[in-house]
């Protein structure tokens, strides 16, 4: 499946019809899902392109929101443990949408993250949020790790 993504070298596998590929940060082979192939490859973005350290990262954790439970792709902290980014991914059909960015809103909102980075694996979109004015503005490219407050 191509994507907007440098090629990395993926650990994978199959095992009873399935395609399998190793997650490094949830230490364990997930299935292959579109979705997956999104999300593993921005793993890699953040760690091989951006500096994220891979110890700050989470995959699929779950939040609560107005009571109701819900589940961010990646989401990873400072060194003073304090939420600084949340990744949405999409699998490449789905377009980004409104919808989009208000799903990334609502787990901003929550965890209290300064930077969103949403993708299709295709369209790459990065927010930061404007702490004077309240609001995210899109922004070029998402900032090497190092370069962050």
């Amino acid at each position: 499946m191509n994507i907007n993504f440098k090629a990395y070298n993926f650990n994978t596998k199959k095992e009873e019809g399935n395609a399998l590929i190793f997650d490094i940060i949830r230490k364990r082979y997930v299935r292959v899902t579109p979705e997956e192939w999104v999300r593993q490859h921005v793993i890699w973005y953040l760690i091989e392109e951006k500096g994220y350290p891979k110890g700050l990262i989470s995959v699929e954790k779950s939040l609560v929101y107005n009571g109701l439970k819900k589940r961010f792709d990646i989401c990873v902290a400072s060194r003073t443990g304090e939420m600084i980014l949340l990744v949405e991914c999409k699998s490449p059909n789905v377009k980004i949408s409104q919808e989009t960015i208000k799903q990334a809103g609502i787990y901003q909102k929550t965890l209290g993250i300064s930077y969103i980075f949403i993708t299709n694996g295709l369209l790459h979109v990065f927010m930061q949020l404007n702490r004077e004015a309240n609001i995210f503005e899109f922004i070029p490219e998402l900032p090497h790790y190092s370069d962050l407050p």
